[in-house]
């Protein structure tokens, strides 16, 4: 019996000694070949011919850019120039077929490598699978780049608001002023048959540009992947903040319409028109194609009533109102009401998708009797209207503290501090522009403790509708020791406070 006890012995030991040799050997192979940067960057030019044969190429562009530098040469190196303007793609101006664009890679590739290697230089791959790989031990760190508010105000200033400098069509050549437009309307992810892809026109523009600002010797942008693309230093940019409103003679106020003029007559459509504060909510976002994103026009143009294969048939009413997509009204309400500071409440709400009676007209406002002027006019009269009640009661109507005992049982009643919490909700969200818009009453910020209760100084109490037992027909309303726990700690966790454990409420007996 001891020798098989020995025996076993030996087998788990040997086990446990393989175990982890294979874990540290494998994990030493991916650690020495693992590589993580912002200028890695995959060439897969040959899908526009079909399927790749051989996997996609990772190519480290600021390593090769820094190698040229030391002798002497520059991006021509690489890239074609015509018009003064170099070609973002590899030693050509654009795709002709298969075999011609895989031999001037394989060419201009592997030729500059063999050219390097026999000067004696430390060079790159030669051989097939050592540029395609199957599985590669990398891990791009590049971040997206665009011009946000603050950018823009800074190419705008530099260009002393010269705005065709970049806004001139590229086809046509003619600048229209107050008609510009992101170049991201006309180019997208991919190229097509008569342009380039985003990627493509940023690189060909924007480094271009920023080459030929720096040969004059002034300051200008980068013109390396990581200047761009790298987290740090896009987070080292200079901001200007606030940033100066953007120059395009859009509209202060307006109503939101649906592009029909006999639904837009007073009182024809099926819901009172929603006045909308446009510069409040320039204000708010770092861009405009967080609701213009495909763009600078009406919603209306795109999303018709019934939908439009311009607006990939989502109709005005779905653009509007559609939940989880970050372009429409309540889907960036939504990612709003996800923030710490309101999560705690919203996070029950919207589960309960719970609409009263008046969240539709807290856009949709009815019109004023007897009163009239230009859309903008009336936008502004509607709003000013249309504002909220800020704060909630005084405190002498809100209890101090509300001591929990109706589940004593292996705790003492809990003492929650009721008069610290909602005014802590309200210094919160003071200065929260949606909030002050939609929290529409003194006990709005009630609501969000007590869900299924009118606004009021006094809500019903949560035993009113939660019972010792959870209901058997409603399975959306838990028993009351479940409520509490449910809302309570839900909310601590929403809001990121650390007070999730039983002793962070009750006293133990």
């Amino acid at each position: 019996m001891a020798k098989q006890n020995k025996a076993w012995l030996a087998i788990i030991i040997l086990v446990f000694i393989f175990l982890i040799t294979v874990s540290v050997s494998g994990k030493g192979k991916k650690d020495k070949g693992q590589v993580s940067s912002p200028d890695m960057i995959t060439i897969d030019s040959m899908t526009v011919f079909g399927e790749l044969e051989k996997p996609a190429v990772n190519f480290f562009h600021d390593k090769h850019t820094n190698a040229l530098e030391k002798k002497g040469k520059d991006c021509k190196a690489c890239h074609k120039e015509k018009d003064d303007k170099l070609s973002p793609i590899f030693m050509r101006l654009k795709d002709t077929d298969q075999q011609e664009v895989m031999n001037i890679y394989h060419d201009g590739c592997i030729g500059c490598h063999k050219d390097t290697a026999a000067k004696g230089d430390k060079s790159g791959p030669v051989i097939c699978g050592e540029c395609h790989k199957e599985k590669p031990y990398v891990v791009s760190s590049r971040q997206p780049m665009g011009l946000d508010k603050s950018l823009h105000y800074r190419h705008s200033k530099a260009y002393d608001k010269k705005c065709e400098t970049c806004h001139t069509d590229c086809k046509t050549g003619i600048y229209k002023k107050d008609s510009e437009g992101t170049c991201r309307y006309c180019h997208k992810d991919v190229t097509e048959e008569d342009r380039i892809s985003m990627e493509e026109a940023a690189h060909a523009s924007c480094v271009d540009c920023h080459m030929n600002v720096a040969k004059e010797k002034k300051e200008t942008g980068p013109v390396k992947c990581g200047g761009c693309h790298d987290q740090e230093k896009q987070q080292a940019i200079k901001r200007i903040d606030p940033a100066p409103r953007l120059d395009r003679n859009q509209p202060d106020l307006v109503m939101i319409k649906t592009g029909n003029k006999a639904l837009d007559a007073p009182g024809k459509a099926r819901m009172n028109l929603v006045p909308f504060n446009h510069k409040g909510h320039e204000e708010a976002q770092d861009t405009c194609r967080v609701c213009h994103h495909g763009e600078l026009s009406a919603c209306n143009k795109c999303h018709t009533i019934e939908g439009s294969k311009d607006g990939q048939n989502i109709s005005l009413e779905k653009a509007m109102h559609m939940g989880g997509a970050d372009n429409s009204c309540r889907g960036c309400h939504q990612m709003t009401q996800q923030e710490k500071e309101c999560a705690g409440c919203h996070v029950f709400l919207d589960k309960k998708q719970k609409q009263d009676d008046l969240s539709c007209a807290k856009c949709h406002v009815e019109p004023l009797a007897g009163f009239s002027g230009d859309d903008e006019a009336i936008a502004k009269k509607l709003l000013a209207s249309r504002r909220s009640v800020s704060g909630t009661y005084p405190n002498a109507d809100i209890p101090e503290k509300v001591v929990i005992k109706q589940l004593v049982d292996q705790y003492d009643p809990a003492e929650f501090p009721h008069r610290k919490v909602v005014n802590k909700l309200v210094e919160d969200t003071k200065n929260n522009e949606l909030a002050a818009f939609f929290h529409s009453g003194k006990g709005t910020i009630c609501q969000g403790c007590h869900h299924n209760s009118p606004a009021s100084k006094k809500p019903t109490l949560c035993g009113s509708c939660h019972g010792k037992t959870p209901d058997e027909e409603n399975p959306f309303k838990p028993g009351i020791k479940a409520a509490y726990h449910l809302q309570c700690m839900g909310c601590h966790s929403s809001m990121k406070i650390d007070k999730t454990g039983c002793t962070d409420c009750h006293m133990k007996k």
